[in-house]
């Protein structure tokens, strides 16, 4: 198993930045890793994904153009920078691993994913 954790949530005003981690506890370059995020009353949405090769990315429509998802295996860390936010991209961040070894496939349901952070929250002021 591996434990994540996810960090860099606060508040911020719209249109600025911020930029999530999330950190593994044992090696996950071999993994597919994913961010999704969940609003209240909302269902848990795709936001990004990276192959284990960390060439291959996966966005959501609603973050493309906005969002880049980047690796770092050496530090074990996985980041989402996030863009020109807006008050819909608050919500609760989660990070998440694909648990198939060298997957050719970047997959972005939550079902696909097999470990989970607890999140860190993003909130947007207008």
């Amino acid at each position: 198993q591996v434990q994540l954790v996810e960090a860099g949530g606060g508040l911020v005003q719209a249109g600025s930045s911020l930029r999530l981690s999330c950190t593994a506890s044992r090696s996950i370059s071999t993994y597919v890793m994913a961010w999704f995020r969940q609003a209240p009353g909302q269902e848990r949405e795709f936001v990004a994904a990276l192959g284990w090769s960390g060439g291959t990315a996966r966005y959501g429509d609603s973050v493309k153009g906005r969002f880049t998802i980047s690796r770092d295996n050496v530090k074990r860390t996985l980041y989402l920078q996030m863009d020109s936010l807006k008050p819909e991209d608050a919500a609760v961040y989660y990070c998440a691993v694909d648990g198939q070894e060298y997957s050719l496939v970047v997959r972005t349901r939550p079902t696909d994913m097999d470990y989970w952070g607890k999140g860190t929250l993003v909130t947007v002021s207008s």
